[in-house]
């Protein structure tokens, strides 16, 4: 028991809201992580979608570039 008193509600009253205190702080914590890892996931996801375009543009300037005349050889 508490020092101050040997009041038993008051304890319980103190256990609860400390309780509620550590609570709402794990949940912040909780959500802050979620939206780091959401924030993550979009930055990935842009670089992808980046990567895929250039692939994209190098296929098609690949298909665009003329082909190679064979050389004729004298006989």
């Amino acid at each position: 028991m508490s020092e101050l008193t040997n009041d038993p509600k008051i304890e319980r009253l103190t256990r609860q809201r400390l309780g509620a205190e550590e609570g709402a702080k794990a949940l912040e914590e909780l959500a802050n992580k979620a939206a780091d890892v959401r924030a993550n996931m979009a930055r990935l996801r842009e670089l992808r979608l980046a990567k895929e375009a250039q692939d994209v543009r190098a296929e098609i300037f690949a298909s665009n570039q003329p082909k190679p005349k064979s050389k004729k050889r004298f006989r």
